[in-house]
Formats: C-alpha cells, structure tokens, sequence
C-alpha cells in the first residue's frame, strides 16, 4: 500500500505574533508571581500577576497593584522590560536579536516583521528594523535626559530610574508610572500637572511613539517635504494634528473650569493626547463630565497609528471610514486622499476592523456592569481603556472581581494585537474559494 504522506503545517506570520505576544505574557506573569517582584516579598495571585503582565506587554497601563508602592525594583524592572517588548513588538524584538547576533534573516521572518510593523513591503525591512531600534533608543535615552531636572530634585538618586522609566513607558505608550506610595496609590503624574515642561516632554514622547515607525521612516527620508511623503504618513499626520486640537477645544471650553487659564489648557492639552493609548492622567478623570468622558471613549478606541508602539482600532481606520462617508455623500464612486485613490479591501478591512472593536467594547463594557452593579458609563469607559490600550481608568479596575479582570484581560490582549492580526490568524487556511454566489440586493439606510 502507498505510504500517506502528510504535509507539514507551518504557523502564518499573524499566529506567530499573537502566539508571541501570549507567550511573553506568560513568562511575565510566573515572574511577577515570584516574591523578590514584590516589595513585601509576599506571591502575588496568578490572576493579578497575569493582569499586570497582560496590561504592560499590550502597552496598556491599567493595574490592579500600584506599580510604584506594590513592586520591587526586581518587579518594575520587569514589567518596564515587558512594556519595551510590548511596546517594540515581540516579532520585532525577537528579530533585532537576530540581527543584532549576525544571523541570517530567512524570508519567512522578514514575512513575519512585514506583518508585525505593517511595513508595505518585505524588501529593505532588516535595513527599517536597524532604523526603529536605533531611533527608538535614541529617544528613550533623550526623553530621560530631559526628565532628569525634574525627577532628581524630587527624588534624589532614585530619579534616575524615574525618568529612564517613565520615558520608556511614555514612548511606548504604557501610561505605567511609579510615582504611587502606600499612602497615595494611583497618582499617575498628577503631581506634575502645572509643570509644563513635564507635560510638554511626556506628551512628545506619546506622540513620536504614537504616529508608526514608516511615518518615522518618511520624515527621516523626506524632512519636511510633505508631498513626498507615503499617503499613510500624510493621512497619520493629519489625523493626529485633528484628534488633538479638537478634543483640546472642547476639553477646555467645555471641563477642567476650576483651573487657572494656563493650567487649564496645558491640562486640556494633555488629556487629548494621552488618551489616543497613553494612559498617564494629569488631573482626576472621574471629576470631568459625562460628556468629555464619552469624547475620551472614542478617542480611545481610535488609538494610535498602524505600526506603531500605541493600540487601538487606528488613525488610518478611522480616516478611511471617515472619507469612506465622505465619498458617499457626495456620490462618489471612488474614495480618495491627497490626490490617490483607495483600494476596496481598504475599506473593507477599516469597517471590520472598526465593527470588532466596537463590539469587544460594547460587549466587554456590559459583561462588567452587569456582573459588578456599576453605572454602564463608567464600565464602558474602562472597556474602552482596555481594548484601546490606553489604561485611563475612572478608579474602579483595582476594586473589580476577578471575572471583570478577566474581561479586561481578554480586551487588552485583542486590542493590543490588532483587528486585523486577530482576524487572518483565526481564519487563515481556511477555505478561500472566490466563485461568486448570486447577487441579490437589499436595502440599507
């Protein structure tokens, strides 16, 4: 009888990545779990331990033990390392080892980097991967040089590892801070909120780690040439200019009305930007109205830009649903920036994209009030923080069951891998037939 032959299968670049992300979060959390990671060198809980290491490898920032009166130096040391990772991409970092030791890149991994960063194409991604590391560590170290006056006062000899900390998590868009004692857990930087230059440096940090490593390429490439740039780059830059001069209106003309003048506009500033998925807060968020909390909502779940250190659903998903509608409006078949036109799959990928994310919230946000009692606003605003990967909290994560921690878990990690890596990984292999059903038409609208 002939012998079966069976054919090997081999992981898609999309499983690896969401294979890689899981298994770091593993490894982070058996660490945490240990007790030299704690200050009182006590274990920490599996489920608390999995929390933590789940919100700093998807660059998150929501926690259930403050990081700063909770965790040792061994354990803030650790977590800082998995929000590098996280924040770099574990595809991304695995492959800079690679690199970095001679080996040879195969087709394969230069595949599985294409994916990981959202590069448009596999030819020059060892010479980008070069390019993110080194711009990435060049403006690690800078931002923590600059924040050096104003931690080393405050803090002495321990301001060193303040500012190398909140650099990183700043870059990466963790929102992690160590400011928090036992007697003033969860401050975030509210202790800095009148301290422009602070403000001005963190809020830099987001940004440049928020816009994409092509829209660093391009920049780098290009200057200040904009026509020469990607129309990705063009439409990131523009977008991010929008998401933060409108919210900074409306947060100022409309909250934060204790604060003087300037303390209200650097507060409004600050709050447009970190909650894109940055997460730091300069004032308390729970004090601000139901409608500047329901604008944080969606910036949150817009997010950052495609390739970049921050998460959710992505400028460029927005923009394109955005001139999707536009083009509709004006009965325009084809839908176009700057002078290109869009392809369709685009679109289609930017409406599912934007469906899965809403639905993970809308759901996510229901299952927690549901299960804990509390207002539908406030869990919704929590849900958001976590599959947008922003860690903005209204206060009630540290106190939810271990069910709703759960629930935030599960968000962070879909949010944090992306719509479309979570999509292609679950479904890739499967049948692909293109033979075209009948059309019928409905009616929608």
């Amino acid at each position: 009888m002939p012998e079966k032959t069976y054919k090997k299968k081999h992981l898609t670049s999309f499983q690896l990545i969401i294979l890689g992300f899981a298994g770091v979060i593993f490894l982070g959390t058996v660490l945490l779990m240990l007790p030299f990671s704690t200050l009182d060198k006590v274990s920490t809980p599996f489920h608390e331990a999995l929390f933590t290491a789940t919100s700093a490898v998807c660059v998150t920032g929501l926690v259930v033990k403050d990081t700063g009166s909770y965790w040792s130096m061994a354990g803030q040391t650790i977590i800082l390392v998995l929000i590098q990772i996280g924040g770099l991409g574990v595809v991304t970092v695995a492959a800079s080892v690679s690199i970095l030791s001679g080996k040879k890149i195969s087709l394969m991994q230069r595949s599985t980097m294409q994916d990981a960063i959202s590069a448009p194409k596999v030819g020059g991604i060892v010479r980008l991967t070069r390019f993110i590391l080194k711009g990435t560590f060049l403006l690690e170290a800078a931002g923590a040089l600059l924040l050096l006056p104003a931690f080393l006062p405050d803090y002495g000899g321990k301001g060193i590892w303040m500012s190398v900390f909140h650099s990183i998590s700043a870059f990466c868009n963790a929102g992690f801070d160590i400011l928090g004692t036992a007697d003033n857990p969860f401050p975030s930087l509210t202790r800095y909120s009148g301290n422009a230059f602070v403000n001005v440096e963190i809020m830099l940090l987001i940004i440049v780690g928020g816009i994409g490593f092509l829209t660093w390429d391009d920049i780098y490439t290009n200057k200040l040439n904009f026509k020469c740039y990607r129309m990705q780059s063009k439409i990131i830059l523009m977008t991010t200019a929008g998401l933060i001069l409108f919210p900074t209106v409306f947060f100022f003309v409309c909250d934060l009305k204790n604060l003087s003048a300037g303390k209200r506009l650097l507060a409004a500033v600050f709050q447009s930007v970190t909650t894109r998925t940055a997460g730091f807060n300069t004032i308390n968020i729970s004090k601000m109205s139901e409608a500047s909390k329901a604008v944080m909502i969606m910036l949150m779940l817009i997010g950052g830009s495609p390739g970049s250190t921050a998460g959710g659903m992505k400028t460029t998903t927005f923009t394109v649903l955005i001139l999707n509608a536009i083009a509709t409006f004006r009965s325009k078949e084809n839908v176009g920036a700057f002078g290109r036109r869009l392809e369709y799959p685009v679109i289609k990928n930017a409406a599912t994209i934007a469906m899965l994310y809403f639905n993970l919230f809308f759901l996510g946000g229901i299952a927690i009030s549901v299960y804990e009692g509390l207002p539908l606003l406030d869990c919704l605003y929590e849900a958001a923080s976590a599959v947008g990967t922003v860690g903005l909290t209204l206060g009630i994560t540290p106190g939810l069951h271990v069910f709703s921690q759960t629930v935030l878990i599960i968000l962070m990690y879909l949010g944090r891998v992306g719509g479309l890596t979570l999509i292609y990984a679950v479904f890739s292999g499967r049948d692909k037939g293109n033979a075209k059903l009948p059309l019928e038409k409905i009616t929608v609208g």
